[in-house]
This record gives structure tokens, C-alpha cells and sequence, in this order.
């Protein structure tokens, strides 16, 4: 029984050679360390909240330090275009996620600043002087710690794409990194609540700080990638797949469809004021919510895996609309302990399927040579809108309440549906299902040659 247990899981494994075990051994730890970013983000709400801010606020703090993972599409043309020595990849990857761990060490280090007020956004926000968290040095280090982690973002899923689509295994490599970076979500919920609980920002800064410097131990240990300098030959074929794919329709309706899909009015920090003010719930408790909905997206992320291979995209990506209208509709429900142990839970596995089928489609529509470039392009739009969605839900959260912020993410989720049959997902699958036989012919015929 346990030989066939074995034998089972081995079958499903999608990672049958050792290049490819390797490459998923490295793309989880970098999205690991990304998803501990996000450990001070409940212990900055609640500090914040305390000093009098409200949820919109709030949401503008974060909006800042988004604003790195919104011009991925830069990080991806520099990496496309100048090899920094002789690298494309690797020697970026080095020093931004060595930037990454150097901004959180000086959060860490809560250097003081005189009191005053900061204009962001058109909200003046007060300002904490000598205490744990000075806002002014907060919002400036923290989006710089974001720059270096939205870089290494985006040399990690041009890795992805060369390495995965010729392999037909992007939904599988990023099920992997959405799982650790699920996973790295179950520690932010129950040690940042714990954080949020004791306000220990410099702990919290300290401890997102020391991921980064093992992203970059392993970007040192395991990236290989052949020396290259800047070849003006390879610069205009570069440019001319830009350009192809820039008037590509294919590529645009996959962006709007993203974008529209993430701008979905969602809760961001306005639910944890529900949460708090409306629900009583502690801070340990949101945490704790919090580290269940991720063991929920690993499990998600799981069951992504397998079927991606399995199943049509456009057949998962309908369903999991459903599914999110679904879920969504749930949070009406949503009235105490019980209902949110619930309701996170399940949750969190949709939308981690949800995410997973999204980000599949983005990774398939990329065009060659410039993977960096138009992957990142797409997740700019998958994070602008995530943010955006944030922040309007807190608006609406601030002047209608919590039962119409629901139902208008409802609307917006549903109407998603609309929009597949523009997208072309069958197309854009069949031809990488295309480019993979192209890639397993060459390789076949390589393999040949080199037997003569």
C-alpha cells in the first residue's frame, strides 16, 4: 500500500530531471522570502490606526510602497537588454535582493526623525518621532525594500517562463512558488499578529530583513546562467519582439482582463477595521485567521498543480470566476469567529486557485526573448490593480460600510465572465503547447547530432 502511495506521488510529480527539481527548489524560496515582506503589514495597520488614521489612509501608506512593483516592466527591459557583468539574470538578482535585505535592516535599526507631518497623496499623515515606527523613514525604506524584492520578482519568473513554458511547466513552477509564498503567509499571520499585538515593529522589520539574504545565498549557490554581453544584433531582434508582441492583441485583452479582474473593489485595510472595530476580533486572532487561509492557499496551490496539466485553461479560469463570486458572496456571512474560521479557510484555497489560473494565462501569453519584460508588463497590471482595489475598497468601506463594499466586489467579480470569450485563452494555449514540441524537436535533433 505505501509502495503504491509512492509510486503515486512520484507520478504526479511534475519535476522528473534535476534542472527542474532545481529551478523549484530556487523559485520557492525566492517567493518565500517575498511573501515574508508582508510580516509588519498588520503591525504598521494597527500603529497607524492608533495614531488616528482611517482605513483610506491607511491604504495610501501601502499604495507608495506598491509603486516598485508597478514599473516591473523597467526591471524586465534592463535584464532583457544590458547584462550586468556578463549576466542577464544572476548579477541583478544579487545585488537587488542584497538592496531588499539592506532596507529592511535600516526599518530595523527605527533610526529617529524629528516630528512633523508628511503630504502623501493629497492626506496629511502625523508623523511619530523617536518611537518604534517613524512614518517618513517607514514609507521611503519600505518601498525601497520593495524595489528590491518587485526586481527579483521579475528575474525569477523570466526564469520561470524560459525555463517552464518550452517544458509546459509554468502552472507547475508556479504552484511551487505560490505555495511557499502561501506558506511564508502562515508564519506572517501567526507571528505578525503576535507582533501586532506587542506593536514590535523592529522586530517585525528584522525578521522580513533576513529572507531576502538567504534569496541571495541562494541566487549566489544555484542560478547558472552562460556569460553574455551586449550584442547589438541580439538588441534589435529583442526590440522587434517587443514591438511584435506590443501590437499582439492577444497580449492587451490578457492585460485588461487582469487588470480588470484585480480591480475587483477588495477589503485590504478596511477589513481589518472590520475586523477589529466592528468584530472585536485581537490582533493575535486576525493573525491567526490569517495563517489558515494560507495553509488553505497551499493546499490550493496544491491542487493547481496537477490540473493545470489536466484540464483546459479557459475551462478552469470560468470556473474559478464562479468560484470567486461564490466565495465572495460568503463575506456577507462573515459575523463572528466561527463564520471567519469558515469562511478564511475556504477562501483561501479559491483564491489561491483563482490567482494560480491568472497568473498561468499571463506566463503562457508572454512572448519570446522578452519574457522579463511582457510577464513582468502583466504582473504590473495584476499588482496595480490588487493595489487600486485596495484602496477604493477602503474608500468605500469608510463612506458606505461593510455589505455594500461586499456586493459591489461581487458585481465587479461576476462581470468578469463577460470578458473571456475576448480573451482567446484556447488560442493563446495551443500555441504554447507548440513552442513546447518545437522545443522538445530541437532538442531531440541536438541530442542527435551530438550521438554521430
Amino acid at each position: 500500500m505505501a509502495t503504491a502511495m509512492f509510486g503515486w506521488l512520484v507520478r504526479l510529480n511534475p519535476f522528473k530531471t534535476p534542472d527542474t527539481q532545481r529551478l523549484a527548489v530556487l523559485f520557492g524560496v525566492v517567493y518565500f522570502a517575498q511573501g515574508m515582506w508582508y510580516l509588519p503589514n498588520q503591525t504598521i495597520t494597527i500603529v497607524l490606526k492608533e495614531r488616528g488614521l482611517s482605513a483610506g489612509q491607511v491604504a495610501d501608506f501601502f499604495l507608495i510602497s506598491t509603486v516598485p512593483w508597478l514599473v516591473k516592466p523597467l526591471y524586465g527591459l534592463i535584464s532583457d537588454f544590458v547584462p550586468l557583468f556578463g549576466r542577464r539574470r544572476k548579477s541583478y538578482f544579487l545585488v537587488t535582493s542584497g538592496l531588499a535585505a539592506l532596507a529592511g535592516l535600516l526599518l530595523a535599526s527605527g533610526s529617529p526623525i524629528s516630528d512633523g507631518t508628511i503630504e502623501t497623496l493629497g492626506v496629511t499623515l502625523p508623523i511619530v518621532g523617536t518611537v518604534s515606527f517613524t512614518l517618513v523613514a517607514g514609507v521611503w525604506l519600505f518601498t525601497l525594500m520593495a524595489l528590491g524584492l518587485a526586481f527579483t520578482d521579475v528575474l525569477v519568473d523570466a526564469m520561470m517562463v524560459e525555463n517552464g513554458r518550452p517544458r509546459g511547466l509554468t502552472g507547475a513552477f508556479q504552484s511551487v512558488q505560490w505555495a511557499c509564498i502561501t506558506v511564508a503567509s502562515v508564519l506572517v499571520g501567526v507571528v505578525g499578529g503576535r507582533l501586532a499585538e506587542t506593536r514590535s515593529l523592529r522586530a517585525a522589520f528584522l525578521l522580513a530583513a533576513c529572507f531576502p539574504m538567504i534569496s541571495m545565498l541562494m541566487g549566489l549557490l544555484v542560478v547558472r546562467e552562460p556569460r553574455t554581453t551586449f550584442d547589438r544584433e541580439a538588441f534589435r531582434e529583442t526590440l522587434g519582439a517587443i514591438r511584435e508582441a506590443l501590437a499582439h492583441r492577444d497580449m492587451w485583452l490578457v492585460a485588461c482582463f487582469i487588470l480588470f479582474w484585480t480591480f475587483s473593489p477588495s477589503f485590504g485595510p478596511a477589513f481589518l477595521y472590520y475586523q477589529t472595530d466592528t468584530l472585536g476580533f485581537s490582533q493575535q486572532f486576525i493573525g491567526t485567521l490569517g495563517s489558515l487561509s494560507a495553509i488553505a492557499g497551499v493546499i490550493g496551490a496544491a491542487i493547481y498543480a496537477p490540473i493545470s496539466r489536466r484540464f483546459p485553461l479557459k475551462r478552469i479560469v470560468n470556473a474559478v470566476i464562479g468560484l470567486g463570486v461564490a466565495g465572495t458572496l460568503a463575506y456577507l456571512l462573515y459575523r463572528g469567529a466561527a463564520s471567519a474560521l469558515m469562511i478564511d479557510t475556504v477562501f483561501g484555497c479559491v483564491g489561491m486557485i483563482t490567482q494560480l489560473a491568472l497568473l498561468d494565462l499571463a506566463a503562457k501569453s508572454c512572448p519570446k526573448r522578452v519574457e522579463a519584460t511582457f510577464f513582468a508588463l502583466l504582473m504590473s497590471f495584476y499588482n496595480g490593480g490588487s493595489q487600486l482595489s485596495q484602496n477604493l475598497g477602503a474608500r468605500l468601506y469608510d463612506n458606505f460600510g461593510y455589505t455594500p463594499l461586499v456586493l459591489i466586489s461581487t458585481a465587479f467579480t461576476a462581470a468578469a465572465w463577460l470578458l473571456v470569450p475576448l480573451v482567446r485563452i484556447d488560442r493563446i494555449e495551443a500555441r504554447a503547447r507548440e513552442e513546447a514540441r518545437a522545443r522538445e524537436a530541437a532538442a531531440a535533433a541536438s541530442q542527435s547530432v551530438a550521438a554521430r
